[in-house]
């Protein structure tokens, strides 16, 4: 079925949701796990062009893929994690791509239409940026 799993993290609550599920399908397939941040603050989107060290942020959003690949690991999942910067939907499609995932899980906060236009939705974007099948599960906890 499927065999390497990208997970999309926003190092947030909902995580706790789209984590619990993958974990779960993750045993059942006999999946790899590829946890993904995708930094997005003004040092993050400008790092390469700049030159720019990462920031306080950036370290912290390192760690905490560390922590929770760790506890996949300790599930007896096999999980790696990439910290990526830029603009969320771009980065997780490009990753899905360049880690060979064969399917994008990610947390939905179940916005209605009206407040996606307004606000944007990162999860309507990559519709259209990935030819990678999206399984959005809505979070129970924002």
């Amino acid at each position: 079925m499927y065999k390497r799993i990208l997970v999309p993290l926003e190092h947030g609550p909902a995580d706790e949701t789209i984590v619990g599920h993958v974990r779960r399908l993750a045993k059942l397939c006999g999946a790899e796990v590829v946890l993904l941040h995708v930094a997005d603050g003004w040092v993050a989107r400008n790092i390469k062009e700049l030159d720019l060290r990462e920031s306080e942020e950036m370290r912290e959003d390192r760690a905490y893929l560390e922590r929770v690949c760790a506890e996949l690991r300790q599930d007896g999942l096999e999980a790696d994690a990439v910290l990526a910067a830029g603009d969320p939907a771009k980065e997780i499609a490009e990753a899905a791509e360049r880690e060979g995932c064969d399917l994008i899980a990610m947390a939905t906060h179940g916005h209605r239409l009206l407040e996606d236009v307004v606000r944007g939705s990162t999860a309507t974007a990559l519709r259209h940026l990935t030819k990678t099948p999206v399984l959005m599960v809505r979070a129970e906890k924002t």
